[in-house]
C-alpha cells in the first residue's frame, strides 16, 4: 500500500512538472504592415512632367475596388521612379516606406511588365547592410509605344541570396507578399 501511495504522488508530481510551461516570455510577433495606398513617382531624367501612378484601398480587403490611377509615359525615355507606402487608416496616414527602408533586409520590390510594352527597371541605389537591392527608388527605360502593365510587388523576408534575386527576378524569392499593384500605363 506504501508503494501504491508513493507511485502515486510520484506520478502526480510528474504530471505537475511537466504540464508547467515558460509562457513567462512569450515570442515577439512582427506583425505586417498595412499598406492601403501605393504611389509611384516617375519623373523623366532630362526633365518633363511627372507621371505619378497610384492605388487606393482605403478598405483592405472589404467590398470596395481600389481605386487606380493609371498614366501615360513617353518612349524611349529613362524614368527615376520612387514608391511610397502609406496607411491611411491611420490618422494622420502612417508613412510605410520609412519602416521598409528601415527593415531593408526584410525586403524587397519586384517589378513586372506585362502586356504589349517593352520597359526596363533597374534598382537604383537603396541597398541594404549587405548591398542587396530594397528598391524603393528605381529607373525604368520605356522603349516604343505601346500599352501595358506595370506590376510592383514588395516582398517580406525574400531570399535575397538565391539565384537572380538581387537582379530583380523573383523567381527564386521565396518570403511573403506585402503588396502587390499593377497600373495600366501607355507609352506614346
Amino acid at each position: 500500500m506504501k508503494n501504491i501511495k508513493l507511485l502515486a504522488i510520484l506520478f502526480i508530481s510528474a504530471l505537475a512538472i511537466t504540464s508547467c510551461s515558460s509562457d513567462d516570455n512569450p515570442v515577439p510577433v512582427n506583425e505586417e504592415e498595412v499598406i492601403t495606398t501605393v504611389t509611384v513617382k516617375l519623373t523623366p531624367q532630362g526633365g518633363g512632367d511627372t507621371v505619378t501612378l497610384q492605388s487606393r484601398d482605403l478598405d483592405g480587403d472589404g467590398p470596395k475596388a481600389p481605386e487606380v490611377t493609371e498614366g501615360t509615359l513617353s518612349a524611349n525615355t529613362t524614368y527615376n521612379g520612387e514608391i511610397t507606402l502609406l496607411n491611411e487608416l491611420e490618422d494622420p496616414a502612417e508613412n510605410i516606406t520609412k519602416e521598409v527602408a528601415e527593415e531593408a533586409d526584410e525586403h524587397q520590390f519586384f517589378y513586372n511588365v506585362t502586356g504589349g510594352i517593352a520597359s526596363t527597371f533597374s534598382y537604383a541605389g537603396d541597398n541594404d547592410a549587405n548591398g542587396n537591392p530594397v528598391g524603393i527608388n528605381f529607373t525604368v527605360a520605356t522603349g516604343a509605344a505601346g500599352s501595358g502593365n506595370y506590376v510592383f510587388i514588395l516582398r517580406h523576408e525574400p531570399n535575397k541570396g538565391a539565384s537572380g534575386v538581387k537582379e530583380g527576378d523573383i523567381t527564386n524569392a521565396g518570403g511573403e507578399t506585402d503588396v502587390q499593384v499593377s497600373f495600366k500605363v501607355e507609352i506614346q
